[in-house]
């Protein structure tokens, strides 16, 4: 069965007239988020905790936006009928059920753009309240400078729970207010967009992006190449490979390089990966995440002060190609610009 795709034409904000959102949270997504929303006509809060490092961000924009206001989580909660929650996985549970949770009367809807906490049961909604998502596939930045220069970053919008019979409309129009119905909207389940979207990043595009660069850095630097033309070769063109890909597919990448480089694609890829093989340690990546061994191991990380996650983050930090990395990018075009929010320009 096809999915079912959504377009602005589906769309009917005018589901919103008259309701309040509330962005709960103002980091990537959240600021892409209430932002776009407000400025396609919607009235938005922002719940934060007063005094934090994203109050005063929020505050500046609501200055210049009449429909858009920053308060506290509780306040935020308790004003929206659609609440959004927009804070880390690790962190949602808790500030929902503390802090949310008590506001979810009936007939409100209870949002995300990341089904972990559902889907693993960190968080339960009561039976009298939507409970929807609205995914962008994209970082928050690129949501919203796509939705700015009058475009829109494709979006996923799932149904968990639709105690009004409206739930469906209502995740349209929201997506539909944050640009995803210019560029397209796909419905979903929560189960899939949960356990695709952590195998993808597991598997492909973290976990073994990451360890693919660093094991080609470290094969040419041992054979006693300089690092510097390792990271080039290994690193700095990984986003030129990908532009390509996410431009005209990978047909259009093999046209764009030379035929020496497509053959050694063939004849190499499948001896670095050998299908079978890694088809077997992805698939068994997959089960963890289908039986909630990952995220058990992801939620006792959180509760036991992150040790193992921190620990690898500094290793990673001391590793060369990321010394080298850092020294290199400081002579190139955009010379010491480390604004995260133009990194996909």
């Amino acid at each position: 069965m096809a999915i079912k795709k959504y377009y602005d034409s589906d769309c009917n904000l005018g589901v919103l007239d008259g309701k309040t959102v509330a962005v709960i949270g103002f980091g990537s997504q959240g600021h892409a988020h209430s932002e776009n929303l407000a400025e396609s006509g919607v009235n938005v809060v922002v719940g934060l905790r007063k005094g934090s490092a994203h109050w005063e961000k929020a505050s500046e924009f609501a200055a210049t936006h009449e429909n858009f206001k920053v308060m506290e989580v509780e306040e935020a909660a308790k004003a929206g009928d659609v609440v959004m929650m927009l804070v880390p996985d690790e962190l949602c549970a808790d500030i929902y059920n503390s802090q949310v949770a008590p506001y979810m009367t009936e007939g409100k809807a209870l949002a995300f753009a990341h089904g972990f906490n559902i889907h693993f049961k960190t968080i339960v909604a009561p039976k009298n309240v939507d409970v929807i998502m609205i995914a962008p596939k994209g970082p928050g930045h690129i949501v919203r400078r796509l939705y700015t220069e009058g475009e829109g970053c494709p979006s996923l919008i799932c149904v968990e729970q639709d105690y009004t019979g409206k739930a469906k409309e209502i995740a349209l129009a929201y997506a539909s207010g944050i640009g995803a119905g210019r560029a397209g909207i796909l419905q979903t389940t929560f189960k899939e967009e949960t356990e695709t979207d952590l195998f993808g990043e597991q598997a492909v595009l973290c976990g073994g992006v990451v360890d693919l660069m660093r094991c080609g850095f470290e094969t040419l630097v041992e054979a006693g190449y300089e690092p510097e033309n390792a990271y080039f070769e290994c690193i700095h063109e990984m986003k030129l490979i990908i532009d390509l890909i996410n431009k005209g597919g990978v047909a259009a990448m093999n046209y764009s390089i030379s035929d020496t480089a497509e053959y050694g694609e063939y004849v190499s890829g499948p001896r670095v990966l050998p299908y079978e093989e890694t088809k077997k340690n992805m698939k068994a990546v997959l089960q963890d995440i289908q039986d909630g061994t990952f995220a058990g191991k992801w939620i006792a990380e959180n509760k036991n002060g992150r040790t193992f996650f921190n620990s690898k983050r500094a290793q990673l930090a001391k590793h060369q190609m990321e010394i080298v990395g850092e020294e290199l990018r400081k002579n190139m075009i955009w010379g010491g610009d480390k604004d995260l929010d133009t990194a996909s320009n």
